[in-house]
């Protein structure tokens, strides 16, 4: 299956997620582990979707989500960085997803930066997170 650069862009638009999750971790130097996540859910009869897109970026992996429900997710720092950043950036998303999406590659790059080992990084990281998706819209209630 041969994807088309725009219909990538609707696709996840309407069906992709740009995440942000911030955990304990006592294993890391700042004992938090930020982990942001670009993924894509799909019901397991769509499940050729998911594999056409890690072809297509060439990174990520295809799992089952919850129940029929599979997904493509990529949280690789460098494929992060090297290849959906750079996709995004040049071939924009129409609807509000893109507000999530600029605020997605501004932590990878303060990760990249070394800003998750600093308690002001992190600060800055979780407000940032706070606005994202989901909480970006009960926020403004």
């Amino acid at each position: 299956m041969n994807l088309e650069v725009q219909w990538i862009v609707g696709f996840v638009d309407g069906e992709g997620c740009f995440h942000v999750a911030i955990n304990n971790n006592q294993a890391t130097k700042s004992g938090i582990q930020i982990q942001p996540e670009f993924s894509v859910v799909q019901h397991q009869q769509d499940i050729q979707i998911l594999y056409a897109l890690k072809k297509y970026f060439q990174c990520g992996q295809v799992g089952q989500n919850h129940g029929e429900r599979y997904m493509f997710r990529v949280r690789g720092q460098e494929n992060l960085r090297d290849r959906i950043l750079p996709f995004f950036e040049k071939h924009k998303l129409k609807t509000k997803k893109r507000i999530d999406f600029e605020k997605f590659r501004d932590v990878v790059r303060m990760v990249e930066k070394g800003d998750r080992l600093t308690e002001d990084g992190v600060k800055k990281i979780r407000a940032i997170q706070k606005t994202m998706n989901r909480k970006r819209e009960k926020s403004k209630i």
